[in-house]
Protein backbone atom coordinates (compact mmCIF):
# COMPACT_ATOMS: atom_id res chain seq x y z
CA UNK A 1 0.00 0.00 0.00
CA UNK A 2 1.50 3.33 -0.88
CA UNK A 3 2.31 5.81 1.78
CA UNK A 4 -0.05 8.13 0.81
CA UNK A 5 -3.13 5.71 0.50
CA UNK A 6 -2.00 3.78 3.77
CA UNK A 7 -1.93 7.44 5.74
CA UNK A 8 -5.75 8.35 4.37
CA UNK A 9 -6.81 4.49 5.11
CA UNK A 10 -5.29 4.76 9.12
CA UNK A 11 -7.06 8.13 9.42
CA UNK A 12 -10.51 6.98 8.18
CA UNK A 13 -9.19 4.03 10.62
CA UNK A 14 -8.54 6.28 13.43
CA UNK A 15 -12.44 7.77 12.92
CA UNK A 16 -14.33 4.96 12.73
CA UNK A 17 -12.44 3.50 15.87
CA UNK A 18 -13.94 6.79 17.82
CA UNK A 19 -17.06 6.35 16.83
CA UNK A 20 -17.26 2.48 17.50
CA UNK A 21 -15.55 3.71 21.05
CA UNK A 22 -18.35 5.69 21.51
CA UNK A 23 -21.46 3.80 20.32
CA UNK A 24 -20.40 -0.10 21.30
CA UNK A 25 -19.03 -1.33 24.72
CA UNK A 26 -16.87 -3.07 25.93
CA UNK A 27 -17.03 -6.69 25.86
CA UNK A 28 -15.32 -8.55 29.19
CA UNK A 29 -15.79 -11.77 27.65
CA UNK A 30 -13.73 -10.94 23.90
CA UNK A 31 -10.04 -11.52 24.30
CA UNK A 32 -8.02 -9.88 21.81
CA UNK A 33 -4.07 -11.26 20.84
CA UNK A 34 -1.74 -10.05 18.63
CA UNK A 35 2.26 -11.72 17.85
CA UNK A 36 4.92 -9.49 16.06
CA UNK A 37 2.42 -6.59 14.67
CA UNK A 38 0.25 -9.37 13.05
CA UNK A 39 2.46 -10.62 11.14
CA UNK A 40 2.78 -14.52 13.04
CA UNK A 41 1.55 -16.90 15.37
CA UNK A 42 4.21 -17.53 17.71
CA UNK A 43 5.15 -15.65 21.25
CA UNK A 44 4.31 -15.45 24.26
CA UNK A 45 0.41 -14.90 23.49
CA UNK A 46 0.53 -17.85 21.36
CA UNK A 47 1.34 -20.23 24.43
CA UNK A 48 -0.91 -18.39 26.67
CA UNK A 49 -3.58 -18.91 24.58
CA UNK A 50 -2.72 -22.34 24.22
CA UNK A 51 -2.86 -22.59 28.03
CA UNK A 52 -6.39 -21.25 27.40
CA UNK A 53 -7.08 -23.77 25.24
CA UNK A 54 -6.00 -26.49 27.86
CA UNK A 55 -8.26 -24.84 30.44
CA UNK A 56 -11.14 -24.54 28.37
CA UNK A 57 -10.70 -21.01 28.23
CA UNK A 58 -11.15 -20.78 24.51
CA UNK A 59 -14.86 -22.24 25.09
CA UNK A 60 -15.80 -19.66 27.78
CA UNK A 61 -14.12 -16.64 26.08
CA UNK A 62 -14.15 -15.26 22.45
CA UNK A 63 -10.59 -14.96 21.20
CA UNK A 64 -9.90 -13.44 18.38
CA UNK A 65 -6.55 -13.35 16.87
CA UNK A 66 -5.53 -10.76 14.82
CA UNK A 67 -2.82 -11.62 11.79
CA UNK A 68 -1.87 -10.33 8.21
CA UNK A 69 -2.84 -13.71 7.12
CA UNK A 70 -6.09 -14.78 8.07
CA UNK A 71 -5.93 -17.97 6.85
CA UNK A 72 -2.74 -18.83 9.25
CA UNK A 73 -4.39 -22.35 11.33
CA UNK A 74 -4.60 -21.61 14.44
CA UNK A 75 -6.02 -24.82 17.09
CA UNK A 76 -8.87 -24.54 19.35
CA UNK A 77 -12.06 -22.40 19.16
CA UNK A 78 -11.02 -18.44 18.03
CA UNK A 79 -11.92 -15.79 15.24
CA UNK A 80 -9.12 -14.99 13.18
CA UNK A 81 -9.49 -11.26 11.65
CA UNK A 82 -6.86 -10.07 8.97
CA UNK A 83 -5.00 -6.80 10.22
CA UNK A 84 -6.43 -3.44 9.52
CA UNK A 85 -9.81 -4.22 8.23
CA UNK A 86 -13.75 -3.92 9.84
CA UNK A 87 -13.69 -7.05 12.11
CA UNK A 88 -10.24 -6.20 13.38
CA UNK A 89 -11.36 -2.26 14.14
CA UNK A 90 -14.77 -3.75 15.62
CA UNK A 91 -12.87 -6.28 18.05
CA UNK A 92 -9.97 -4.01 18.81
CA UNK A 93 -12.22 -1.21 20.10
CA UNK A 94 -14.70 -4.22 21.88
CA UNK A 95 -12.42 -6.54 23.79
CA UNK A 96 -12.25 -6.21 27.45
CA UNK A 97 -9.00 -7.81 26.99
CA UNK A 98 -5.68 -7.45 24.89
CA UNK A 99 -2.61 -9.54 24.80
CA UNK A 100 0.21 -8.25 22.43
CA UNK A 101 4.00 -8.74 22.54
CA UNK A 102 4.47 -5.60 20.77
CA UNK A 103 3.65 -1.50 19.81
CA UNK A 104 -0.03 -1.24 19.11
CA UNK A 105 -0.86 1.31 16.03
CA UNK A 106 -1.28 4.84 17.77
CA UNK A 107 -4.93 4.92 16.66
CA UNK A 108 -5.91 2.19 19.25
CA UNK A 109 -6.65 4.47 22.31
CA UNK A 110 -7.38 1.98 25.36
CA UNK A 111 -10.72 2.60 26.59
CA UNK A 112 -11.99 2.67 29.90
CA UNK A 113 -12.68 -0.38 31.43
CA UNK A 114 -10.50 -2.60 28.61
CA UNK A 115 -7.24 -4.53 29.90
CA UNK A 116 -3.96 -4.10 27.91
CA UNK A 117 -0.99 -6.84 28.70
CA UNK A 118 1.87 -6.18 27.32
CA UNK A 119 4.08 -9.39 26.81
CA UNK A 120 6.88 -8.03 25.39
CA UNK A 121 8.93 -9.92 23.15
CA UNK A 122 12.80 -10.52 24.75
CA UNK A 123 15.16 -9.79 27.53
CA UNK A 124 16.82 -6.34 26.53
CA UNK A 125 20.50 -6.47 25.18
CA UNK A 126 20.29 -3.80 23.31
CA UNK A 127 18.91 -0.06 24.73
CA UNK A 128 15.14 0.34 24.38
CA UNK A 129 12.60 3.10 24.13
CA UNK A 130 13.93 6.12 26.22
CA UNK A 131 16.93 4.52 27.54
CA UNK A 132 18.18 5.09 23.70
CA UNK A 133 20.60 7.70 23.50
CA UNK A 134 21.33 7.39 19.51
CA UNK A 135 18.42 6.34 16.67
CA UNK A 136 18.11 6.15 12.87
CA UNK A 137 15.42 3.65 12.45
CA UNK A 138 14.36 3.31 9.12
CA UNK A 139 15.82 7.00 8.23
CA UNK A 140 14.24 8.95 11.54
CA UNK A 141 16.39 10.25 13.71
CA UNK A 142 14.48 12.47 15.86
CA UNK A 143 14.59 10.33 19.08
CA UNK A 144 12.56 12.98 21.09
CA UNK A 145 9.46 12.25 19.02
CA UNK A 146 10.06 8.61 19.12
CA UNK A 147 10.14 8.09 22.69
CA UNK A 148 7.13 10.62 23.37
CA UNK A 149 5.01 8.13 21.19
CA UNK A 150 6.57 5.53 22.84
CA UNK A 151 5.89 6.60 26.50
CA UNK A 152 2.18 7.45 25.50
CA UNK A 153 1.74 3.92 24.82
CA UNK A 154 3.43 2.62 27.78
CA UNK A 155 1.15 4.37 29.94
CA UNK A 156 -1.68 1.99 28.68
CA UNK A 157 -0.27 -1.03 29.66
CA UNK A 158 -1.77 -2.63 32.87
CA UNK A 159 0.60 -5.52 33.25
CA UNK A 160 3.64 -6.27 31.60
CA UNK A 161 5.51 -9.99 31.75
CA UNK A 162 9.10 -9.85 32.12
CA UNK A 163 11.23 -13.34 31.60
CA UNK A 164 14.20 -12.08 34.65
CA UNK A 165 15.00 -9.74 37.52
CA UNK A 166 17.45 -7.92 35.21
CA UNK A 167 14.54 -7.59 32.42
CA UNK A 168 12.29 -5.71 35.42
CA UNK A 169 14.74 -3.38 35.91
CA UNK A 170 15.57 -2.32 32.34
CA UNK A 171 11.78 -2.03 31.43
CA UNK A 172 11.00 -0.25 34.10
CA UNK A 173 13.19 2.61 32.92
CA UNK A 174 13.23 1.84 28.96
CA UNK A 175 9.03 2.57 29.29
CA UNK A 176 9.35 4.85 32.12
CA UNK A 177 6.50 1.81 33.17
CA UNK A 178 5.33 1.95 36.82
CA UNK A 179 2.54 -0.25 36.64
CA UNK A 180 2.53 -4.20 37.28
CA UNK A 181 4.85 -6.36 36.41
CA UNK A 182 4.03 -9.96 36.24
CA UNK A 183 7.99 -11.60 36.81
CA UNK A 184 7.09 -14.87 35.88
CA UNK A 185 9.64 -16.21 33.28
CA UNK A 186 8.29 -16.29 29.38
CA UNK A 187 5.60 -18.67 28.42
CA UNK A 188 7.20 -18.96 24.71
CA UNK A 189 9.62 -21.03 26.57
CA UNK A 190 7.78 -23.36 28.09
CA UNK A 191 7.90 -25.76 25.00
CA UNK A 192 11.62 -25.59 24.96
CA UNK A 193 11.28 -27.84 27.88
CA UNK A 194 8.05 -29.74 27.49
CA UNK A 195 9.26 -30.87 23.92
CA UNK A 196 13.32 -31.15 24.01
CA UNK A 197 12.92 -34.65 23.85
CA UNK A 198 15.06 -37.03 20.87
CA UNK A 199 11.46 -38.59 19.26
CA UNK A 200 10.36 -35.13 19.56
CA UNK A 201 12.82 -33.05 17.59
CA UNK A 202 13.24 -35.73 15.30
CA UNK A 203 9.32 -35.65 14.19
CA UNK A 204 9.69 -31.36 14.32
CA UNK A 205 12.57 -32.08 11.71
CA UNK A 206 10.30 -34.09 9.46
CA UNK A 207 7.61 -31.78 9.63
CA UNK A 208 10.08 -28.93 8.66
CA UNK A 209 11.43 -30.87 5.89
CA UNK A 210 14.64 -30.56 6.95
CA UNK A 211 17.54 -33.57 6.81
CA UNK A 212 17.81 -35.70 10.07
CA UNK A 213 21.33 -36.78 9.25
CA UNK A 214 23.24 -33.37 9.49
CA UNK A 215 23.84 -30.91 12.52
CA UNK A 216 21.71 -27.61 11.81
CA UNK A 217 22.78 -24.55 12.59
CA UNK A 218 20.38 -21.41 12.79
CA UNK A 219 21.25 -18.23 11.88
CA UNK A 220 19.26 -15.70 14.34
CA UNK A 221 20.25 -12.45 13.64
CA UNK A 222 18.15 -8.99 14.86
CA UNK A 223 17.35 -6.60 12.17
CA UNK A 224 19.52 -3.63 11.72
CA UNK A 225 18.02 -0.18 12.34
CA UNK A 226 19.23 1.55 9.14
CA UNK A 227 19.18 -1.54 6.64
CA UNK A 228 15.49 -1.10 4.94
CA UNK A 229 13.72 -0.75 1.48
CA UNK A 230 10.94 1.39 3.24
CA UNK A 231 9.84 2.48 6.78
CA UNK A 232 8.49 -0.54 8.48
CA UNK A 233 10.54 -2.42 5.59
CA UNK A 234 13.83 -4.14 6.82
CA UNK A 235 16.20 -6.18 5.02
CA UNK A 236 18.62 -8.70 5.61
CA UNK A 237 21.97 -8.63 4.71
CA UNK A 238 24.25 -11.99 5.10
CA UNK A 239 27.34 -11.17 6.36
CA UNK A 240 29.33 -13.83 4.97
CA UNK A 241 29.90 -15.99 1.71
CA UNK A 242 27.90 -18.81 1.09
CA UNK A 243 29.66 -20.82 -1.53
CA UNK A 244 32.93 -20.74 1.16
CA UNK A 245 29.82 -21.63 3.84
CA UNK A 246 28.82 -24.27 2.10
CA UNK A 247 32.55 -25.77 0.89
CA UNK A 248 33.76 -25.86 4.48
CA UNK A 249 30.57 -27.20 6.49
CA UNK A 250 28.57 -28.64 3.85
CA UNK A 251 29.28 -32.01 4.76
CA UNK A 252 28.10 -31.98 8.18
CA UNK A 253 25.86 -28.81 8.55
CA UNK A 254 22.80 -27.58 7.20
CA UNK A 255 22.11 -23.85 7.74
CA UNK A 256 18.64 -22.72 8.54
CA UNK A 257 18.42 -18.57 8.12
CA UNK A 258 15.48 -16.87 10.26
CA UNK A 259 14.39 -13.51 9.37
CA UNK A 260 13.31 -11.52 12.39
CA UNK A 261 9.51 -10.05 11.93
CA UNK A 262 10.67 -6.75 11.04
CA UNK A 263 12.12 -7.94 7.89
CA UNK A 264 10.73 -8.50 4.69
CA UNK A 265 13.12 -9.74 2.10
CA UNK A 266 12.40 -12.15 -0.70
CA UNK A 267 15.35 -14.24 -0.32
CA UNK A 268 15.65 -17.03 -2.64
CA UNK A 269 17.84 -19.97 -2.53
CA UNK A 270 20.48 -20.45 -5.23
CA UNK A 271 19.93 -23.75 -6.58
CA UNK A 272 23.46 -24.96 -5.87
CA UNK A 273 23.21 -24.40 -2.64
CA UNK A 274 20.00 -26.45 -2.40
CA UNK A 275 19.94 -28.92 0.79
CA UNK A 276 22.71 -26.78 2.66
CA UNK A 277 20.72 -23.80 2.98
CA UNK A 278 17.01 -23.14 4.25
CA UNK A 279 15.43 -20.06 4.78
CA UNK A 280 12.41 -19.17 7.15
CA UNK A 281 10.06 -16.28 7.15
CA UNK A 282 8.78 -14.63 10.16
CA UNK A 283 6.02 -16.39 9.95
CA UNK A 284 8.07 -19.13 11.36
CA UNK A 285 7.87 -19.87 14.82
CA UNK A 286 11.21 -19.65 15.92
CA UNK A 287 10.81 -21.47 19.18
CA UNK A 288 10.86 -24.93 16.79
CA UNK A 289 13.61 -23.97 15.29
CA UNK A 290 15.57 -23.34 18.87
CA UNK A 291 14.53 -26.88 19.22
CA UNK A 292 16.07 -28.69 16.18
CA UNK A 293 19.52 -26.49 16.10
CA UNK A 294 22.52 -28.10 16.89
CA UNK A 295 24.24 -24.18 17.09
CA UNK A 296 23.18 -21.70 16.89
CA UNK A 297 24.42 -18.30 15.13
CA UNK A 298 23.28 -14.69 16.57
CA UNK A 299 24.33 -11.09 17.19
CA UNK A 300 22.59 -8.25 19.25
CA UNK A 301 19.07 -10.69 19.08
CA UNK A 302 17.60 -11.29 22.26
CA UNK A 303 17.04 -14.86 21.02
CA UNK A 304 19.97 -16.20 23.15
CA UNK A 305 18.15 -15.45 26.35
CA UNK A 306 15.40 -18.27 25.16
CA UNK A 307 18.18 -20.22 23.15
CA UNK A 308 20.54 -20.56 26.42
CA UNK A 309 17.61 -22.42 28.11
CA UNK A 310 18.74 -25.70 26.14
CA UNK A 311 22.54 -25.10 27.01
CA UNK A 312 23.31 -25.66 23.17
CA UNK A 313 26.70 -24.18 22.02
CA UNK A 314 25.72 -20.37 20.79
CA UNK A 315 28.35 -17.97 18.51
CA UNK A 316 27.61 -13.98 18.12
CA UNK A 317 28.90 -12.68 15.03
CA UNK A 318 29.53 -9.04 15.67
CA UNK A 319 30.90 -8.41 12.12
CA UNK A 320 29.15 -4.06 13.19
CA UNK A 321 29.72 -3.76 17.01
CA UNK A 322 31.19 -0.30 16.97
CA UNK A 323 28.55 0.52 14.26
CA UNK A 324 25.77 -0.67 16.22
CA UNK A 325 27.39 0.47 19.87
CA UNK A 326 28.22 4.13 18.85
CA UNK A 327 25.51 4.75 15.54
CA UNK A 328 22.45 2.97 16.26
CA UNK A 329 21.29 1.52 19.80
CA UNK A 330 23.52 0.79 22.34
CA UNK A 331 23.74 -1.84 25.17
CA UNK A 332 23.30 -2.48 28.63
CA UNK A 333 25.34 -4.91 29.09
CA UNK A 334 29.05 -5.65 29.18
CA UNK A 335 28.57 -8.53 26.81
CA UNK A 336 32.28 -9.35 25.88
CA UNK A 337 32.33 -10.32 29.59
CA UNK A 338 28.84 -12.32 29.94
CA UNK A 339 29.26 -14.15 26.31
CA UNK A 340 28.24 -18.22 26.90
CA UNK A 341 30.66 -18.42 23.52
CA UNK A 342 32.80 -17.14 21.03
CA UNK A 343 32.44 -13.60 19.76
CA UNK A 344 33.51 -13.37 16.52
CA UNK A 345 33.67 -10.26 14.13
CA UNK A 346 34.32 -11.49 10.90
CA UNK A 347 33.94 -14.50 8.25
CA UNK A 348 36.76 -16.09 8.84
CA UNK A 349 36.25 -16.36 12.88
CA UNK A 350 33.18 -17.84 12.27
CA UNK A 351 33.78 -20.43 10.18
CA UNK A 352 36.44 -21.41 12.82
CA UNK A 353 34.91 -21.41 15.19
CA UNK A 354 31.83 -23.20 13.68
CA UNK A 355 34.81 -25.94 13.37
CA UNK A 356 36.36 -25.77 16.41
CA UNK A 357 33.33 -25.77 18.81
CA UNK A 358 33.29 -29.03 20.07
CA UNK A 359 36.30 -29.02 20.96
CA UNK A 360 36.40 -25.44 22.70
CA UNK A 361 32.98 -25.58 24.17
CA UNK A 362 33.91 -26.83 27.45
CA UNK A 363 36.01 -23.51 27.87
CA UNK A 364 32.55 -21.86 28.23
CA UNK A 365 30.78 -23.74 30.69
CA UNK A 366 31.16 -21.58 33.54
CA UNK A 367 29.95 -18.70 32.07
CA UNK A 368 27.00 -20.49 30.51
CA UNK A 369 26.11 -21.66 33.80
CA UNK A 370 26.96 -18.01 35.32
CA UNK A 371 24.23 -16.94 32.23
CA UNK A 372 21.68 -19.43 32.71
CA UNK A 373 21.22 -18.59 36.22
CA UNK A 374 21.14 -15.09 35.97
CA UNK A 375 18.56 -14.95 32.91
CA UNK A 376 16.85 -18.79 32.58
CA UNK A 377 15.75 -18.86 36.56
CA UNK A 378 12.42 -18.25 36.09
CA UNK A 379 12.15 -20.44 33.32
CA UNK A 380 10.82 -23.99 34.20
CA UNK A 381 8.19 -25.27 32.03
CA UNK A 382 5.10 -23.14 34.45
CA UNK A 383 5.22 -19.84 33.23
CA UNK A 384 2.25 -19.93 30.90
CA UNK A 385 -0.01 -21.45 33.49
CA UNK A 386 1.28 -18.41 36.04
CA UNK A 387 0.28 -16.16 33.22
CA UNK A 388 -3.10 -17.62 32.58
CA UNK A 389 -3.88 -17.73 36.55
CA UNK A 390 -3.13 -13.86 36.57
CA UNK A 391 -5.20 -13.19 33.94
CA UNK A 392 -8.15 -15.66 35.37
CA UNK A 393 -7.58 -13.15 38.30
CA UNK A 394 -8.38 -9.98 36.80
CA UNK A 395 -11.10 -11.51 34.23
CA UNK A 396 -13.06 -12.32 37.29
Amino acid sequence: MKKAVYQIYTSLFAVFYKIFGVVLPVNKKVILFESSVGRSYSGNPKYIYEEMIRQSMDLEYCCVWVLEDSSTHIPGNCKKVQKMRFKHLYYAATAGVSITDSRQLDIFKKREGSILIQTWHGTPLKKLALDMEIMNIGGDTDLLAYQRKFSQQTKEWDYLISQNAYSTDKFKSAFAYGGEIWEIGYPRNDVLLRCNSEDAVWQLKLKLSLPIDKKIILYAPTWRDDEFYEQGKWKLTLHFNLDKMKERLGSEYVLVIKQHYFVQDDMLVDPKHKQFIYIYQPQQDIQMLYLVADIMITDYSSVLFDYSLLKKPMIFYWYDYEKYKNELRGFYIDFKEEAPGPIVLNERQLVEAIETLESNNHSYQKKYENFFNKYNYLDDGNSSMRAVEKIKKILK
